[in-house]
């Protein structure tokens, strides 16, 4: 039901990254479980309003590359997916092997770059791989930017996503991970240039930010199990076991609402439980629905006693 100016979103995408899992039962730095930031993740994508017809994982699955770090990735992942009825969409990440990675998530394994191309009801997502073996800095080869060329010559229906590890962004907060970035941005930049490409989703920084590269979007998601404190007195670097996140996208039709263009909506949202201190039960679509857009607007855009009185009767 449309309360606002614009419908619903053509495409929800849920955006999640760098959950690093294990084998077995094991600590990161000796500190951090990464299971229960990744369960809480999973749970965050039964809350959307619009359930996501993917999900998209921006690298770094498994923290030391092993097998069964993948299998029980899998095994938390797919009966999720099932249940929203979105597709699933793995991506490397500087942490992965090539060779286990794609054994067990494709069943064929291979070193070569893990790139793959998704088509989501017409929008079209892009998986590039960003890695280089034996290192944690990204880069890409002549011959993937080859590929990137081609397959974004002929643009997709409603657009495409390109999902990478290593994003092609500035680092002003986070001096360490300038060591460890996407090396040839130059060269990307030139490829997408012109292209129907919508926005970027990227990871590997273990925290939340955004800007555009070559004039599109980019949304780095934070991680589920640790993150990165982009904002410190007297440290080099700080990781830390807070601020846990993920996004979720939202991409509309060209000209909803009246407006020029075709958003694309990057939503951050934290996966750590905070206790409420105000809102509204579902049930309050029942009693807005029947209302007109100038009755709806008058019980919360009105400012007085009388109106916070009427909204606080939809509270109970």
């Amino acid at each position: 039901m449309q309360f606002g100016q614009y419908p619903a979103p053509r495409h929800a995408i849920a955006h999640l990254s760098d959950p690093h899992l294990y084998a077995g039962d094991r600590l990161i730095f000796g500190k951090v479980d990464p299971e229960p930031g990744f369960r809480l993740a999973l749970e965050r994508l039964r809350g959307m309003v619009t359930p996501p017809q993917a999900i998209v994982f921006t690298g770094d699955l498994a923290d030391l590359g092993e097998h069964d770090a993948y299998v029980r990735l899998r095994k938390q992942v797919e009966p999720v997916a099932a249940e929203l009825g979105a597709e699933l969409i793995w991506v490397m990440g500087n942490h992965d092997e090539r060779e286990v990675y794609s054994d067990v998530l494709f069943g064929e394994s291979s070193d070569a770059p893990q790139d793959r191309v998704h088509e989501i009801g017409g929008l079209r997502i892009v998986v590039l791989d960003t890695t280089v073996p034996g290192w944690h800095h990204g880069d890409l080869t002549d011959a993937q930017l080859d590929w990137l060329a081609d397959v974004l010559k002929e643009p997709a229906p409603h657009g495409t996503l390109l999902a990478m590890h290593h994003p092609p962004v500035p680092l002003p907060l986070n001096e360490a991970s300038v060591i460890i970035e996407l090396d040839g941005q130059d060269r990307l930049a030139e490829v997408l240039a012109g292209t129907d490409v919508r926005a970027i989703l990227a990871g590997h920084l273990h925290y939340s930010t955004s800007t555009t590269f070559a004039g599109i979007p980019v949304s780095v998601a934070s991680a589920s199990c640790y993150t990165a404190a982009p904002a410190t007195v007297d440290r080099y670097s700080a990781s830390v076991d807070g601020h846990q996140a993920i996004s979720l996208v939202h991409l509309y039709d060209e000209g909803v609402g009246g407006v020029p263009g075709a958003p694309v909506v990057h939503t951050t949202v934290p996966i750590g439980e905070a206790p409420e201190v105000a809102g509204f039960p579902s049930s309050v679509i029942d009693k807005l629905a029947p209302m007109t857009p100038a009755e709806r607007r008058d019980l919360f855009s009105r400012k007085g006693k009388a109106a916070r009185a009427l909204r606080r009767q939809l509270r109970d």
